[in-house]
């Protein structure tokens, strides 16, 4: 919890296995994070209020949505968390996948602190889950050689692959 800035906007970026993970990656911090979800779970209204009441925010999956961008980057520029899972869909085999380019867009296009998180293990009964966070990422050098959204999302996924391999 130490690698979680206390006061910058942060960019937390994490794997995504279960629809548990939102909950759990920021059960642990003393602020609010918000989350970016897909639209189609705001469709249910139940899920809408639970969503709403977690900070979440809607964004359209497989195209550019201009207003959960803008969101986003409003709020890391505002000095808050947004928690976001780089694969954009949970893994079936809890192994990472590939990172789509929103999580580099942001860490390129922000001064917010990037935060790769893990979590590890299967929720099942009586197994241990781990939670990591990792060491703000530095991404001074992609900035100032205007490195692309892809390359800054595949330094963040490998910093996540490595809190995996080594907290297994």
């Amino acid at each position: 919890m130490e690698n979680v800035p206390k006061e910058d906007g942060v960019l937390l970026c994490c794997n995504h296995i279960s629809n548990l993970d939102p909950p759990l990656l920021g059960s642990y911090l003393k602020r609010n994070v918000h989350y970016m979800a897909k639209r189609e779970l705001f469709e249910n209204r139940f899920l809408n209020w639970l969503l709403t009441k977690l900070n979440a925010f809607p964004i359209r999956r497989g195209m550019s949505d201009k207003q959960a961008l803008r969101t986003a980057i409003t709020l890391l520029k505002e000095n808050h968390i947004v928690g976001l899972f780089p694969e954009g869909t949970r893994s079936k085999d809890g192994k990472l996948g590939k990172g789509l380019s929103g999580a580099g867009f942001f860490a390129l296009r922000t001064n917010a602190k990037v935060v790769p998180s893990a979590i590890i293990g299967p929720y099942k009964f009586r197994k241990k889950v781990t939670l990591v966070y990792g060491q703000p990422i530095d991404f001074s050098e992609l900035k100032e050689r205007k490195a692309s959204a892809e390359e800054a999302t595949q330094l963040i996924m490998s910093e996540i692959q490595k809190l995996i391999n080594h907290n297994k």
